[in-house]
């Protein structure tokens, strides 16, 4: 049986630190980055003309830096998740 947690436990919940805040924000970044890797695999369009390995490595750089600007903006709320969730079992980076 599981136990209910109480509030007084609830609130004593450590507030996320800034290195907790990075990991977590870390983690949303890869996980955004395999997201768009895989939506550049679904290759919706024909391939490209002038395509090279120097094209594509030059998007996996912008893909990942693509990926880290979102995660910075805090829109998907993945990293958010993961910070609480770390926060409330006190769990440090």
């Amino acid at each position: 049986m599981i136990k209910p947690v109480s509030p007084a436990l609830a609130s004593t919940a450590k507030a996320p630190t800034p290195a907790l805040q990075k990991a977590a924000q870390g983690f949303e970044a890869v996980f955004l980055r395999e997201m768009i890797g895989s939506m550049r695999k679904a290759k919706l369009t024909e391939d490209d003309l002038f395509g090279s390995s120097a094209t594509d490595n030059f998007r996996e750089l912008a893909d990942a830096n693509l990926a880290d600007s979102m995660s910075g903006l805090g829109q998907f709320g993945i990293a958010k998740m993961v910070e609480a969730q770390m926060a409330k079992f006190g769990v440090k980076p």
